[in-house]
């Protein structure tokens, strides 16, 4: 069977487990939200300074909440059939709306993020297999154990104070420069700086754990036969080291990486919170404080959406590092 022809049976595949895995992730969701004190009405009330009975009755039949919690449940499946998802009480407009204009920035900070870790942390541990035991291999273990044990917030807090209060050299909050009317290269280069501390925070964890693996898998795979054939074939030990050792060392890290997606989301919401980041987590966020269970499981659908999607993209990957894996 061709590439194209695993792909696509890897794609249908996926497509019929993944729509019984999300309703069921939304159905225990719903219930698990609806456990929590409180709703919508109860917040906007609050934030009002007073209410009457009449008004809270009202606010609760506005948004629905004044129903029973299966007819709830079923209006909201019959909302997602037709590719709604619902409206917002706090924020006052259509969910999937607030989602789209929140996405692209957690996409952004969660590429940016999951490539730093890629590729410090396979560089870093090549290094260190490379020069295993060896004042290199020590050193850079040192590092990587610090980046492990250190929370990500920590670490964040600790570069703001660095790079943005003692040096200046990079924002601490936000994802762009306002009032600023850049075009083109100048406006990448602004939301680059921007971009580069939340995505050290976020990455910080997954540097370490990609180090380590990168490291032992690396050590595994120079033991093997292969390994020794191309040694005496006179290939240049670069060469082995690059196409032979690093690529069949890089399966087990591609893998780690599609189960740390939702860590990443995970993350997201501390530190979108702590740059004043706008994307999906800081969002999820500000829904749990204002009880909009609409925009917070409008998040979880996407968020699982993501994870879905990016091990598919992972599988396909393992196929195109290693042929001998067939895609079923």
């Amino acid at each position: 069977m061709t590439g194209l022809g695993r792909a696509g049976r890897t794609l249908r595949r996926t497509a019929w487990q993944a729509l019984p895995t999300m309703i069921g992730i939304i159905i225990l969701c719903f219930f698990l939200l609806k456990l929590v004190p409180g709703d919508a009405a109860d917040v906007i009330a609050a934030e009002a300074g007073s209410a009457t009975a009449e008004t809270m009755a009202a606010l609760r039949a506005r948004f629905g909440l004044d129903q029973p919690l299966l007819m709830q449940l079923l209006a909201y499946l019959d909302n997602l059939a037709h590719l709604r998802l619902g409206f917002s009480a706090r924020f006052n407009m259509p969910v999937s709306e607030l989602i789209m204009a929140r996405l692209p920035n957690t996409l952004m900070l969660m590429l940016a993020a999951m490539s730093m870790a890629l590729v410090v942390g396979i560089l870093a541990g090549w290094v260190m297999a490379i020069f295993a035991n060896r004042w290199p291999d020590r050193m850079l273990q040192v590092v990587v154990l610090i980046f492990y044990s250190t929370p990500g917030f920590w670490i964040g807090l600790m570069a703001i104070v660095l790079f943005s209060v003692k040096l200046g050299w990079l924002p601490a909050n936000g994802n762009m420069t306002i009032g600023a009317d850049l075009t083109g290269f100048a406006l990448i280069a602004d939301r680059a700086r921007y971009l580069v501390l939340p995505s050290l925070a976020l990455a910080s964890f997954f540097i370490a754990v990609y180090a380590r693996l990168t490291r032992a898998s690396m050590l595994d795979v120079q033991r093997q036969d292969f390994m020794r054939t191309a040694a005496a074939k006179g290939l240049h030990p670069v060469t082995i080291q690059l196409r032979h050792a690093l690529r069949n060392a890089l399966i087990p890290v591609t893998t780690m990486a599609g189960l740390h997606l939702g860590n990443l989301l995970g993350g997201a919401v501390v530190v979108e919170t702590v740059y004043g980041w706008p994307g999906m987590g800081r969002l999820a966020l500000e829904a749990v404080t204002g009880r909009d269970f609409n925009v917070l499981l409008g998040v979880l659908l996407f968020s699982s959406l993501l994870v879905i999607v990016a091990n598919v993209a992972i599988d396909l990957l393992h196929a195109w590092l290693d042929p001998r894996i067939e895609v079923h």
